[in-house]
């Protein structure tokens, strides 16, 4: 990937979650960015009477993008994408590709 294309990737990582990992073991450059397929639990406060949630805690900034803002595709160069199920660690499966 071109320098540029880096600088695109990790811009606004607050709110894109967005990070590269380069492995010291194999020299491989891993770059991960959560997906929100939606899943998102809502945080704010609940309130006791009505039971609805008020508030917007933790919507400025969600450390996810949607599917189509993905910038790892083919046509960007990636060769070899790897999606993971909700809650899976993307260091611990770059860990066990790195031992494979």
């Amino acid at each position: 990937m071109n320098t540029e294309f880096k600088k695109k990737f990790l811009t606004e990582r607050d709110r894109t979650g967005r990070f590269i990992v380069k492995s010291l073991k194999t020299g491989r450059i891993y770059y991960v960015e959560p997906i929100d397929n939606n899943n998102r639990v809502d945080w704010g406060d609940l309130d006791p009477v009505t039971k609805k949630m008020t508030g917007s805690y933790g919507t400025k900034y969600k450390g996810s993008i949607k599917p189509e803002e993905s910038m790892i595709t083919k046509e960007n160069g990636f060769d070899k994408i790897h999606t993971l199920e909700p809650g899976e660690s993307p260091l611990s499966y770059i860990e066990r590709l790195e031992n494979n």
